[in-house]
């Protein structure tokens, strides 16, 4: 493992995080008053805000299950992973096979500080965590590729990401120098916020990240479908991540886009 131990002092308690008010929509213990102030704001204006990032996990968690049981894929790099919370993806990919290989990738001294609880896998498998930057897949790579082999299949997890990456910092790029890298039959998962479902309530929390130093970008449809440029879309496509394969009815779409695809 890269990484095991953050300094308490390194966690800036004074501004809002994003994977901490996420924590705090899950219902987490891992955040702080100035997260929870920023969750009850957007709560307040998005009663659907809660409800999205419980969708969304529950994305990660069918989407996992597909590929590893469906797709046979053993591999799997989780990058902008966040706060630990059960179920964890390695615990949904080595349920379903025991020796997954996952490593886990961030750069939050909060997400480091709990690494620990990301590496109780199987005996069979590995589960790593690696602390890097989202915005330097090069090295991402390079860490990875000491517990991943890169010849054959893995699953690439960006889940709840991308919208905290403008197209002109560089997310494209991103996805595409991760993508090129993955050998075929590999598989490209991805959720990020949209726009298109409630404008209104998600310009309102966008500008209320704004407030908080956040940047957050909403995608469109069309916009997101780029990012599977060259890939084969698996069914359903690219739908609301509580309309994916739901394993009960939805009561409706979230404001997050999600879909995975494989690479030919």
């Amino acid at each position: 493992m890269t990484g095991t131990g953050a300094d308490i002092q390194d966690i800036d308690t004074t501004r809002p995080h994003p994977a901490r008010v996420y924590d705090w929509f899950l219902g987490g213990k891992d955040n702080y008053p100035v997260d929870e102030r920023l969750g009850r704001q957007i709560a307040a204006i998005d009663g659907g805000a809660p409800k999205a990032a419980r969708a969304n996990r529950a994305f990660m968690r069918r989407t996992t299950r597909a590929l590893a049981a469906e797709a046979g894929i053993r591999q799997f790099l989780d990058i902008g992973t966040g706060i630990p919370t059960e179920p964890n993806l390695h615990q949904i990919a080595q349920s379903a096979a025991p020796d997954a290989r996952v490593v886990y990738v961030d750069n939050d001294p909060i997400v480091l500080a709990h690494a620990n609880a990301l590496l109780r896998g199987t005996p069979e498998g590995v589960t790593e965590y690696v602390q890097a930057d989202a915005r330097d897949p090069r090295t991402i790579l390079e860490q990875a590729a000491r517990v991943l082999d890169f010849g054959r299949p893995v699953a690439l997890s960006l889940i709840a990401l991308l919208h905290f990456v403008a197209d002109e910092d560089g997310a494209h790029e991103l996805v595409t120098t991760l993508v090129e890298a993955l050998a075929p039959g590999s598989a490209l998962v991805l959720s990020t916020m949209t726009a298109d479902f409630e404008p209104e309530n998600v310009h309102k929390g966008i500008a209320m990240y704004a407030a908080g130093r956040v940047t957050l970008v909403a995608r469109s449809h069309a916009e997101v479908g780029t990012f599977f440029t060259g890939l084969d879309l698996i069914e359903p496509g690219i739908v609301s991540v509580a309309d994916w394969r739901p394993e009960s009815p939805s009561d409706g779409p979230v404001s997050l886009y999600g879909g995975a695809a494989l690479k030919p």
